[in-house]
């Protein structure tokens, strides 16, 4: 399995098919993301 950090890695499984993964974002860009998505949800409320 071809894993390479921060890039898409793609694993071919056989007749076409590939299996796909990518990143995951860190806990850091998570709240981030999470503190300006809350005011709008609860405008919407």
């Amino acid at each position: 399995m071809a894993k390479k950090r921060g890039t898409y890695a793609a694993v071919y499984v056989g007749s076409g098919t590939f299996h796909i993964s990518k990143p995951k974002r860190k806990k850091s860009k998570l709240k981030e993301i999470r503190a300006k998505v809350r005011p709008k949800r609860a405008r919407r409320n």
